[in-house]
């Protein structure tokens, strides 16, 4: 009013500022509540660490992002129950008990591909989309097949392992038996994409390829040039199985001591897709007797590794001759780009739900009520 107006001119210049202080901090608290009365809540569980600047770029003005860093599925409880959307990666699970708790949740976005570790049928009967990014890292994960083959066949951990300390044999004696890689017989357990584009680096280097995929999408395998065989067939005759299935009942110790008992002496395995799909305990007794020549092992059942599972035992030891074995730490997905371009994808899925549009790569849909 004009009487505040002239007070106001009467004031001293301590007291005008003082007043103007209390003013504009109430003007930033009312727009700090309004920004929080609107602004929707997303929580990336584990392994990412703050700040999340990647993804609150994508849900910039749609939703604030923190990081909970949980190292297990426990430290979930009551932490997420208003949380507006989640975003997964692969150290934690959504299990149904979690899911009891989200309120407000419109969706769980899997950092990756693989779901596995998401109660969709639970989610789906609360009426939470459950997504994942199937379509990053492709590059990268069939390139670190490629490579784990090409190491274990060219005796490049016999050589490095074995030589360190005698130095004796130095010559080809400490790499051999090889098979020559042109004209080998490479077998993909899952025709997908990573398993496609590993494909096609298998026929570049001049291998025969086969693969075994139930259902594969008609015309796949036309298209790649790649013919589909029976699982069986694929073991007993390739020389290189490269694993690319997701994680199913059905998938689960797909490859076990009956399937390692079927392949080739002289053959190697490789999994880069999820750890359960191969019997690991049976792995290493196959490896140890020498029912399979060697292994390019980047995912385990349980993860992180632990030194009493029995696998990363027989990695661990000093043996001579060295086993023929190769593991890395679930670093198959990653090259830089590679990292942005699966956290993108994943923030962009959760803004489109969070703006009230349709999901691009929904895995729940014959759960949601």
């Amino acid at each position: 009013s004009f009487g505040v107006f002239l007070i106001y001119l009467t004031m001293s210049f301590d007291q005008s500022l003082k007043v103007w202080s209390q003013v504009s901090s109430r003007i930033v608290k009312c727009s700090t509540l309004r920004h929080h009365c609107f602004m929707k809540r997303v929580v990336i569980t584990d392994y990412l660490e703050p700040p999340a600047s990647i993804e609150s770029k994508v849900l910039e003005g749609v939703a604030d992002v923190e990081c909970l860093l949980a190292k297990n599925t426990r430290e979930l409880l009551g932490e997420l129950t208003d949380a507006d959307g989640l975003i997964l990666c692969h150290e934690v699970s959504i299990t149904r008990e979690v899911v009891q708790e989200l309120h407000n949740c419109k969706a769980v976005v899997r950092c990756g591909v693989g779901f596995d570790n998401i109660d969709r049928e639970a989610a789906g009967e609360k009426g939470i989309y459950v997504c994942n990014v199937p379509d990053y890292g492709v590059d990268e994960v069939a390139d670190h097949a490629i490579a784990m083959m090409l190491a274990c066949n060219r005796g490049l951990i016999k050589a490095e392992r074995g030589l360190r300390h005698s130095l004796n044999p130095w010559d080809m004696r400490a790499i051999q038996p090889i098979f020559r890689v042109a004209g080998a017989k490479m077998g993909i357990v899952g025709l997908g994409r990573i398993g496609g584009a590993t494909a096609m680096r298998a026929k570049g280097l001049r291998m025969d390829v086969v693969a075994y995929d139930p259902y594969v999408r008609a015309g796949t395998d036309k298209l790649l040039g790649v013919p589909l065989v029976e699982l069986e067939e694929l073991l007993s005759t390739c020389d290189v199985v490269s694993v690319h299935t997701p994680l199913t009942d059905e998938s689960r110790q797909l490859i076990n001591e009956k399937a390692l008992g079927l392949m080739k002496p002289s053959a190697i395995l490789i999994n880069t897709a999820r750890g359960a799909v191969v019997d690991t305990d049976a792995l290493a007794v196959a490896l140890r007797k020498g029912i399979i020549a060697g292994a390019g092992i980047d995912v385990l059942p349980e993860e992180p590794a632990r030194s009493d599972m029995p696998l990363i035992q027989l990695w661990q030891e000093d043996a001579q001759p060295p086993i023929n074995l190769i593991i890395t730490p679930h670093t198959a997905f990653y090259s830089d780009a590679g990292l942005v371009e699966m956290r993108e994808k994943a923030a962009m899925e959760l803004r489109r739900v969070l703006t009230g549009q349709a999901p691009k790569n929904c895995v729940n849909a014959e759960f949601l009520q």
